[in-house]
This record gives structure tokens, C-alpha cells and sequence, in this order.
């Protein structure tokens, strides 16, 4: 008996959007496309979950804070539940603040938001937030501290506030392999 076509549609459609909506960025200075980052956290979701919608949320996670695209956009596209996971990963920009003045503010604002996000978001937010500390420790291991010059915030201690506190809010993942890597990878790059 053969197989039924694993349905993709949705995923699919989550990422044509994604790669249009972040055309021609890149990603910090990489070299490579933006897109890739989605990407890659939406490979990280699906090692928790095969959830079609978390899925498409986790490689749409960065359209509403880096384009012009709106939670609105998002809901009349993808519905409520992919909306309110990218929002509930999307920083509140402080426009009335610099991004080195408003850092500290906007990363606690993140931290108690996904402390309080519902576990589907929080799945999403882990998939970011791992892909991100994979760049920063590959960028460690090569240039060591000087990597903190590539931020607008510069103090280490900052980032490793930031990052544990983002462990603590995501901390009910525990058990996924995912989580335990995020963890080890604060650890190796955040040792003492």
C-alpha cells in the first residue's frame, strides 16, 4: 500500500511568502541571503512537531519585524493562529528610541513575552532563537569576543543576560533536543 503525499501546501505557500517578502536582505553582514535563517529555524521546529501551522509561522518568524509586511498582512493570508505565533516573536521596535538605547528594553519586553506566549509560540521562538545562537557560536569560535562588535550592543554580559533569560522563558521545551542544544551552545559561548 503506498503512502499518502505528505500535504504541504501551506508550507509551501508560508515560504514563497517569506523568500518575497525578505528578497534581496541579508542576513548581518553574512553574504547569504536572509532567507536562510527562516529557514533554518523552520528545519529547527520541525525536529518538536510536524504542526503544518508552526511550521509556516517558523520560516514566516521574521516579516513583521524586518519588512514592510503587518500582522494584518499575515492574518488575512495565513489566518489568526500563524499571526498571533509571528507576533508573538516579533520585537516592539521603541521607534521613539535608538535600537542601542531601546536594546535592553525591547530584549526584557521579548523575554516576559515568551514567558507568557502559549507553547505552540514558544516552539516557533525556539526555532529563532537557536538558529541565532548556532551563528553566534560558529562567530565565537572564530573571532572570539571581537564578535560583539557586530551588534549594537557590545557588553558580552548583555548578551548573556539576554540569552538566559531567553532559556528561562522557553524552559518548558526542556525535553526536546532542540532546547538542549540552545542550552549547551549559552554555555560554551557564555563560559567563564
Amino acid at each position: 500500500m503506498a503512502n499518502k503525499p505528505l500535504d504541504t501546501a501551506l508550507f509551501d505557500r508560508a515560504a514563497r511568502y517569506a523568500i518575497e517578502a525578505h528578497a534581496g536582505t541579508e542576513r548581518r553582514g553574512k553574504g547569504f541571503p536572509y532567507i536562510l535563517h527562516p529557514m533554518e529555524a523552520a528545519a529547527i521546529v520541525a525536529t518538536i512537531t510536524p504542526d503544518p501551522e508552526i511550521l509556516a509561522a517558523a520560516i514566516l518568524h521574521d516579516v513583521i519585524e524586518d519588512t514592510d509586511r503587518t500582522v494584518e498582512d499575515l492574518r488575512r493570508e495565513f489566518g489568526d493562529r500563524i499571526a498571533e505565533m509571528v507576533a508573538a516573536e516579533s520585537d516592539d521596535p521603541m521607534a521613539h528610541l535608538s535600537e542601542e538605547a531601546s536594546w535592553h528594553a525591547r530584549k526584557q519586553a521579548a523575554i516576559d513575552r515568551l514567558a507568557r506566549a502559549p507553547h505552540d509560540s514558544k516552539i516557533v521562538a525556539l526555532g529563532d532563537k537557536l538558529s541565532n545562537m548556532r551563528a553566534i557560536a560558529r562567530d565565537y569560535e572564530e573571532i572570539g569576543d571581537a564578535i560583539w562588535n557586530l551588534f549594537h550592543t557590545k557588553d558580552k554580559k548583555e548578551h548573556e543576560w539576554h540569552y538566559r533569560g531567553l532559556a528561562g522563558s522557553l524552559s518548558e521545551l526542556s525535553g526536546t533536543a532542540a532546547y538542549r542544544e540552545f542550552s549547551d551552545l549559552i554555555d560554551q559561548v557564555f563560559k567563564h
